[in-house]
């Protein structure tokens, strides 16, 4: 019989289908949380530093106190990691405002949760990175920077569920949110980027979308093969006459956009750029020099 998976809560170890918490945890009543997901990739924890670090951004916004350092953080996920022999997996690590009663205010709960959850995942079908996907910009307006911004990547993703509702309703990959203005913001759960004229474009995060680390990589390999790369407000026009178009994301990786509202991008295949851009990514993933060993 396959062994279970176990699951970090509170510094505890425990098998997956036994993981629980409170009903009264103000991550499960209000969203009131953080979160990170991450990848390993043959034993190293890619760019593990720079979510962390993010984490404790995010926290620091919603003025959540996480009873770990930053060290103490990073081994409890290397070791989670360690205790289900996993080299190839996927992290979520989640931090909530923890147990409180059923009234809104955060000072009723007096210790955040945190857990740390190592699995498996799967967003697209295999061909995805082949042959590309397609995806529809839908009514749900990204919550601008004055709201439940992603900026802050927390528990409320009700903005993104309500978009991906729509783009499954249509038939669609993968759903675009514009923000107040118009603008393109980003994707349910990936930032996008478009490339014109030899360009590499991604909208800024004033438009409310997240502060990505598979953005930041993507903008440094642009850079660093000759491609300018540069954050620029996308129109819908920009998008539907963008040479090529592409997704990035921890889970997504880089996703080719064959196809956006029944307008294909460019020649409706992976462009050349994108591809460049892909190869160069999957070169750095199960690098040392770019994550965190498991085993150190």
């Amino acid at each position: 019989m396959e062994k279970e998976l176990l699951v970090y809560i509170d510094g505890e170890y425990y098998p997956k289908s036994q993981a629980k918490v409170s009903v009264y945890d103000h991550g499960l009543l209000y969203g009131d949380g953080v979160f990170e997901g991450i990848r390993t990739y043959n034993n190293v924890v890619f760019k593990l530093r720079e979510h962390i670090d993010r984490l404790y951004r995010s926290a620091r916004v919603i003025m959540l106190d996480i009873p770990l350092t930053k060290e103490e953080m990073t081994n409890a996920v290397l070791e989670t990691l360690r205790k289900n022999n996993l080299r190839d997996a996927y992290i979520r690590l989640v931090v909530t405002r923890g147990v409180g009663d059923l009234g809104l205010d955060p000072r009723k709960c007096q210790k955040p949760t945190v857990i740390i959850i190592t699995d498996v995942i799967k967003l697209h079908s295999s061909q995805a990175k082949e042959k590309g996907i397609r995806a529809m910009i839908v009514w749900v307006k990204r919550d601008p920077v004055d709201a439940t911004s992603h900026e802050v990547k927390s528990l409320n993703y009700m903005n993104s569920i309500l978009a991906k509702i729509e783009a499954n309703i249509a038939g669609y990959d993968e759903a675009i949110c514009l923000d107040k203005n118009g603008y393109i913001s980003e994707g349910a759960a990936e930032n996008l980027f478009i490339v014109k004229n030899g360009k590499v474009i991604t909208p800024p995060t004033s438009t409310g979308a997240l502060v990505g680390i598979t953005r930041d990589v993507t903008i440094k390999l642009a850079q660093k093969v000759g491609y300018p790369a540069i954050e620029s407000n996308i129109t819908p026009t920009d998008l539907f006459t963008a040479d090529e178009a592409f997704f990035t994301g921890t889970a997504a990786e880089i996703i080719p956009i064959m196809e956006v509202n029944k307008r294909i991008i460019g020649d409706g295949k992976p462009g050349p750029i994108t591809r460049r851009l892909m190869q160069e990514f999957a070169k750095l993933l199960g690098d040392p020099n770019e994550g965190v060993p498991i085993h150190r």
